[in-house]
């Protein structure tokens, strides 16, 4: 019997419990409602240090990222959109993958990727959106067809008295479930 599907969740921003993290938060609750094992690399989670190809060191932080990349059967993906592109932080993270480039599957190759993008603002989700897509591509990644984009202003969690967003927990849920059901797909597969 094989172990449950794997579904890392990385993103969010330094301070923990931010729109971002917490849209990841809703979407790996639903994958693991699917039965899936999840892992969250969140603010505090992610590798503090700059990415740099030419080090061979890595810190415990992108040691764990890696090694959780390696074995995922799903990603997905959060990032807050800064001046319309996705964060330093999230992309830093991301460009560890490096590390996987000798792998019998590398970078993100195989697996379905998630895309959920929260802007302060309707104006950046699109183009944060075309650019976390385009680096899951060049990752050889599988972007899942539908995407979250949140506006933050909109209070999406609720807070303040105001109620959740149903919608926006709705987009982050349907997110884990293309993840979710493309990587039971590929597992039947390489069953079969």
């Amino acid at each position: 019997m094989l172990p449950p599907p794997l579904i890392v969740g990385l993103g969010g921003t330094t301070r923990a419990g931010s729109t971002s993290e917490r849209a990841l938060a809703v979407a790996l609750e639903a994958a693991a409602a699917a039965g899936c094992e999840t892992r969250l690399f969140g603010a505090g989670a992610m590798p503090s240090e700059t990415f740099d190809p030419t080090r061979g060191e890595r810190s415990d932080a992108a040691r764990a990222l890696v090694d959780a990349l390696r074995h995922a059967d799903g990603v997905l993906i959060a990032t807050p959109a800064y001046h319309g592109g996705i964060s330093g932080l999230v992309k830093n993270a991301i460009d560890f993958t490096e590390d996987m480039k000798d792998d019998a599957h590398p970078y993100l190759d195989g697996r379905a990727v998630g895309c959920i993008v929260v802007a302060d603002g309707a104006q950046a989700l699109g183009s944060t959106l075309a650019s976390l897509r385009a680096i899951v591509h060049a990752l050889r990644g599988w972007p899942t067809p539908f995407a979250a984009t949140l506006n933050g202003r909109d209070r999406p969690f609720g807070g303040d008295g105001h109620a959740p967003d149903e919608s926006a927990l709705a987009a982050c849920r349907l997110v884990a479930s293309q993840v979710v059901e493309f990587a039971a797909m590929k597992r039947a597969g390489r069953q079969a």
